[in-house]
């Protein structure tokens, strides 16, 4: 995910007008009533930040109070996240994170600063996308099935551009599954990956289908499948993996909110109620959906079950793969 490993800083965005009249008591009284601080543990821009920027000027409406969406921009985003889980529980900072903060980072680490389970309270997921798998013109294969045929018939002589853990992840678990092997070649963000398959360096790349709409409909790629459960309903006519020829496979990139640990249910669940309001908005759902993502709106504990269950599928995917793991 190129987007998450941006350098630039940008300002923080406050938004803070009129309480939203149709709000209950009862819903108003367990929500923050100072100034709330949206943290992104990335750059801005990319898929937390667009989430972010898109919940705060709604939920400042809500709260009458001031919302600051505050970019703390590192490797991987640890130190944003690690912010939030240690902040005071009263729902006056929250976190924006994703699959690679709240699910990979726990292995990917060999000392974590942070639990993904513990240390936070799952708001609510707030979109997801597939990844794609998409080849070089000159790969003999137009699915998994094919390719992984044609990876057992030359091993060792397919490359798979790797431009963060997500993708890498999803690159390992083809091998594992396929039985497999083929080289990960790391690059510096999902814009020089896609540029190397493009010229034939390397041979694959798995990342979002907005960074590669362009080139596939100029030819320069073929699709061999998405990455996730089901299909996309923006490209229905590309399969998953996991219908043909990897069962039961899935990774996908997810977003969601996070509050610390402690911060008491009524008011995580009042957060998690004007969040679900707000990414049901028709001009935030588009905002979404043009750019490539299905809009969620979980439950807490639906949420709660998916970082969970996400966290412990990537580290075995981690741990079996010998994936390089990092101090």
């Amino acid at each position: 995910m190129s987007a998450l490993r941006a350098s630039r800083r940008f300002l923080p965005v406050v938004v803070g007008v009129a309480l939203c009249p149709a709000l209950a008591f009862g819903q108003a009284a367990n929500l923050p009533n100072k100034t709330v601080r949206i943290v992104v543990p990335n750059a801005a821009a990319g898929p937390n930040d667009l989430a972010g920027r898109m919940i705060a000027p709604e939920l400042g409406k809500t709260l009458g109070q001031s919302v600051v969406v505050e970019n703390k921009p590192s490797a991987n985003g640890v130190i944003g996240s690690e912010y939030v889980a240690r902040a005071p529980a009263d729902g006056s900072v929250l976190a924006v994170g994703n699959s690679g903060t709240h699910a990979v980072n726990y292995t990917l680490y060999k000392n974590p600063t942070y639990d993904p389970v513990k240390d936070f309270a799952p708001v609510t997921e707030v979109i997801f996308s597939s990844l794609m798998l998409v080849a070089h013109p000159s790969v003999p294969a137009s699915n998994i099935k094919e390719l992984i045929t044609e990876a057992k018939r030359n091993p060792g002589k397919i490359n798979i551009a790797v431009a963060g853990a997500t993708g890498e992840i999803a690159g390992n678990l083809i091998k594992l599954q396929g039985g497999v092997q083929m080289n990960n070649v790391p690059y510096k963000g999902g814009a020089p990956a896609v540029v190397a398959v493009i010229s034939n360096e390397s041979q694959l790349v798995l990342t979002l289908y907005s960074s590669l709409k362009g080139p596939i409909d100029a030819g320069k790629l073929k699709p061999l499948g998405i990455t996730g459960s089901k299909r996309d309903p923006q490209i229905p006519n590309i399969p998953t993996l996991a219908e043909t020829g990897l069962p039961g496979y899935e990774v996908e990139f997810w977003v969601g909110v996070f509050a610390p640990a402690r911060t008491p249910p009524a008011m995580v669940q009042a957060l998690n109620r004007e969040i679900v309001r707000i990414l049901n908005l028709p001009d935030v759902k588009e905002r979404f959906t043009s750019n490539g993502y299905e809009v969620v709106g979980s439950t807490p504990d639906q949420f709660a079950e998916r970082v969970k269950r996400d966290t412990e599928k990537y580290r075995k995917i981690i741990l079996d793969s010998a994936m390089q793991r990092l101090d």
